[in-house]
């Protein structure tokens, strides 16, 4: 752990500054009047403008003293540790980004150093409007679905998409509310004294183990491997209640935001209070006041998503990554990082804990647990009397379903028996919006995104074609746009919308909801949503890869997998993994109460290797398999992979780029590793932006962060062109 006395500088002494600013690194300024302190957060001339950034060192330059411009001031916050200066520099050096990018990650806050006060802030009231207009009407109906929020006058008005004076008008009627509240209100106290949940013979022993490494202090990654429903979280909330006990913070990172409702809850129930969160769904105050409360070691728990990770913590003690497997925790644009692999990088540079939990761990895990990197925990049974559910195949090719339907008589069957016995029954289908294909019958052509290589889907709920790589939207055509005949345009393929019509016709009694990202306008909705179904407002469940992130439905007993064989497809590595991960967790969903569970996966193809692993429950004898077939092939994580994607508007210049750095590779075969490329992503065009795509393979082992850093510094990069790197890459698209 890095040592926690700063090194001060004397007024008008030399230093380094790394502002947020796109510059290639740090710039040199004289320390203020009264001195400062490495580290610590100051505001300094750019130009002609005053910008934001952290004392980062000695001055790098040779300039007089007496020429360099002094920093302007010192942000009354505590300054960036030594264990958060690190954590950034390594991530920095492995990611091959940009050190400025990764401070901005660090000081995503408005207004970090402003003093401590009062402050307006805006909700809604309990008057009426005396008038109501379109404006209006959004104002209310955001408060109204954020109710209990207090929000900025200006972030308000811009997330309503009005101006501040449309919410200045529903002040008088009492519509909305003006309180004034302090700038920064510390959190309530948690009390890790308080009792938990009793816990069953084998939680009690994870447990106990994960409190004894806390006490031993000192680095340490744990996989907490258990079964669907065995009790993870109650597990590690003991963990995080030692580390309290401590003085030290913990951090809970989660996939999903819709997640957080449910576990703070828990967290309340452990505690007696809430935690700080750290997401997209609060609002600008909250993101505020939890950095300056993080800050101050005032906020002892954070539950977020991967940004969390970047917040200062000054005393973190523990890191909690649950579902650790789950893709959402890897950033795909911006900064490249994993968050998984960053949280264990920032605890070795604090000296932290780090719990991943998981009912299927990543292949990366299980291999760090086998080389013996990693400790591993395990719950083998469900807490309580629960059972695990039981897993059957629906072979296809000995069903008989009509054309234009996908649920088979066997599952219609069983969803038709829980219907009886009033339980709720889930249809998965990992593919969003209505329709993946939409074509013309007359001439055969398939509605294309303008700007991308890739297919227009159908949300036909809300009435648009979508394009699920830039997003553009657009009417659903009632002429085809290549032949013009109108009446021709048919879908092609299911989506979960089409699913929930084909359940409406089935079962016209059942109450259906359906979970997508696309349906929800907001976190907040989608929370929302899943209570109401956790609460028994819903019978038939429709969902994609939502519904299978760790959410408690206790009335559910059937799962459905209307096609298991979808994530199969293709030659992505991970496809194996990937689709005996989603099948697994999709199936935990049933029967996680006092009813027994099934799941059901409709297939094509029961004999292959990866539904049978799914069906037996032989999760060891899977990994193995897996295992050995990437090391033989030399892949992650028994290699190291990065891709290099380049994008312009011009062809021709994305591929003279990517073939003057294959012309270049020697520089990584001196370090064992293979170039494969340039070819044309498998999307090729996005956003107007032409990619093309080189494979970098090495040995596990193999120094390939500074030999991609030498081939890629041997060209040249027009203005208008894109060049990313992204380490341990996830998507190959």
């Amino acid at each position: 752990m890095a040592s926690m006395t700063p090194r001060r500088f004397a007024p008008g002494e030399p230093l380094a500054v790394l502002t947020t600013q796109p510059l290639d690194g740090a710039l040199d300024y004289r320390a203020p009047e009264g001195g400062v302190v490495l580290g610590a957060f100051v505001e300094v001339p750019l130009g002609p403008r005053k910008v934001m950034g952290v004392v980062w060192g000695e001055a790098e330059g040779d300039w007089p003293v007496e020429k360099l411009r002094p920093v302007l001031g010192v942000l009354d916050v505590p300054p960036m540790t030594p264990g958060m200066r690190a954590f950034l520099e390594r991530a920095a050096a492995y990611t091959l980004t940009p050190l400025v990018s990764m401070l901005r990650l660090a000081m995503r806050v408005p207004g970090p150093g402003e003093k401590p006060g009062k402050r307006r802030l805006y909700t809604l009231g309990d008057g009426e409007p005396d008038r109501v207009t379109d404006a209006r009407t959004k104002v209310l109906a955001l408060l109204e679905e954020r109710r209990g929020d207090l929000f900025a006058l200006s972030e308000l008005a811009d997330l309503a998409g009005v101006s501040t004076g449309v919410v200045k008008g529903l002040l008088p009627s009492g519509a909305v509310a003006e309180v004034e509240a302090p700038r920064d209100a510390p959190y309530p106290v948690l009390d890790p004294a308080r009792p938990g949940k009793p816990l069953a013979p084998d939680q009690q022993a994870a447990a106990d183990l994960l409190r004894d490494h806390l006490r031993t202090g000192g680095y340490g990654t744990t996989l907490l491997k258990g079964v669907t429903g065995s009790g993870k979280t109650e597990v590690y909330l003991e963990a995080v209640a030692e580390c309290l006990s401590e003085g030290r913070q913990a951090l809970v990172l989660l996939p999903e935001i819709a997640l957080t409702s449910e576990f703070l809850k828990r967290v309340e129930a452990r505690f007696g209070a809430t935690p700080a969160e750290w997401h997209s769904g609060v609002t600008q105050a909250e993101r505020r006041r939890c950095w300056r409360m993080v800050a101050e070691g005032q906020a002892k728990l954070v539950v977020g998503a991967r940004s969390s990770l970047f917040l200062p913590y000054p005393r973190l003690g523990l890191i909690v990554v649950d579902e650790e497997h789950d893709t959402s925790y890897k950033q795909e644009d911006g900064v490249l990082y994993s968050a998984r692999d960053m949280a264990v990088l920032r605890a070795a540079e604090e000296g932290a804990r780090v719990v991943l939990a998981s009912a299927t761990p990543s292949l990366e895990s299980w291999a760090n647990v086998e080389a013996g990197k990693y400790d591993r925990l395990d719950l083998t049974s469900r807490f309580g009397e629960r059972a695990m559910p039981v897993l059957r195949a629906i072979d296809m090719r000995a069903e008989t379903v009509p054309a234009g339907r996908w649920i088979s008589p066997t599952l219609r069957g069983a969803i038709a028996r829980r219907l009886e016995a009033g339980e709720q029954s889930l249809v998965f289908l990992n593919r969003r919006g209505y329709a993946p294909v939409t074509l013309c019958r007359a001439c055969g052509q398939q509605v294309a995104c303008h700007q991308c290589d890739a297919r227009m889907v159908e949300h036909r709920f809300l009435k648009r074609l979508m394009c699920h790589q830039c997003g553009e939207t657009r009417p659903m055509p009632e002429t085809c746009p290549s032949c013009g005949i109108e009446g021709k345009m048919a879908p092609v393929g299911p989506g979960v919308e089409r699913m929930a019509e084909e359940v409406a016709e089935l079962f016209p009694d059942a109450r259906a909801a359906v979970l997508s990202s696309d349906l929800f306008g907001s976190a907040r909705a989608l929370k929302a949503a899943v209570e109401e179904i956790a609460a028994g407002g819903a019978d038939i469940v429709i969902g994609t890869q939502l519904v299978a992130k760790g959410h408690n439905f206790p009335l559910l007993t059937l799962v459905g997998v209307i096609d298991a064989d979808l994530g199969l497809q293709g030659g992505d590595l991970r496809a194996a993994e990937r689709t005996f991960q989603l099948m697994r967790q999709v199936s935990g969903r049933a029967g996680r109460a006092d009813r027994p569970g099934e799941a059901l996966l409709q297939t094509y193809q029961p004999e292959h290797p990866v539904i049978r692993a799914i069906l037996s429950g032989d999760e060891e004898g899977f990994w193995a398999a897996e295992a050995a077939e990437r090391r033989a092939a030399g892949v992650p994580p028994y290699g190291r992979m990065a891709g290099i994607v380049i994008s312009d508007p011009e062809a021709s210049v994305a591929f003279d780029l990517g073939n003057a750095l294959a012309r270049r590779a020697q520089v990584l075969e001196e370090v064992g590793a293979e170039v494969w490329g340039p070819a044309p992503a498998p999307i090729a065009r996005i956003r107007g932006r032409h990619r093309v795509r080189l494979l970098v393979k090495a040995p596990r082992q193999a120094p390939i962060q500074g030999a991609l850093a030498r081939w890629i510094g041997q060209v040249d990069v027009p203005r208008s062109t894109r060049l990313s790197v992204d380490i341990d890459p996830q998507s190959f698209l």
